[in-house]
């Protein structure tokens, strides 16, 4: 193979693998989604805390603090936490993209060894809003 072909077919690799990594406001939701639901399993506050848009709300009233508190006391009280999603689908606001919405059904589950001390299971609907290329959580609800 001559160095002219080798050299085009390897510009050609390096243009397709450059289009598949152009932003994609859907995959990069759904990574952020999938993202918090590994910082949470990890018990990592500060990574948690970071996916947070700073105006954050849980049922309307609740804010970062309350996040943080949460986080803390559910971390401190269980060695293993585990977050299932059951069902889950996120969507990009039609009208502003740089909104997004995931509406998830999971379990939520809480140990110190290897059985489950308590399971619990939740509708939840996160708002997202896009901060350059980060999704920022800035709205949470659960029934």
């Amino acid at each position: 193979m001559s160095r002219r072909v080798l050299a085009a077919l390897l510009l050609g690799a390096a243009l397709l693998l450059a289009a598949c990594g152009q932003d994609d406001p859907q995959a990069s939701l759904e990574a952020a989604v999938q993202q918090l639901q590994d910082n949470l399993e990890a018990r990592d506050t500060r990574a948690v805390m970071a996916q947070l848009d700073p105006k954050f709300r849980a049922q309307d009233s609740l804010d970062q603090a309350w996040a943080r508190q949460t986080m803390t006391l559910v971390f401190l009280r269980h060695a293993q936490v585990k977050v299932i999603a059951v069902a889950r689908s996120s969507r990009i606001d039609p009208v502003a993209p740089d909104l997004g919405t995931t509406q998830a059904r999971v379990l939520l589950t809480g140990a110190q060894d290897l059985w489950p001390e308590r399971l619990a299971p939740y509708a939840v609907e996160l708002s997202w809003r896009r901060q350059g290329p980060d999704w920022k959580l800035f709205d949470l609800t659960w029934q």
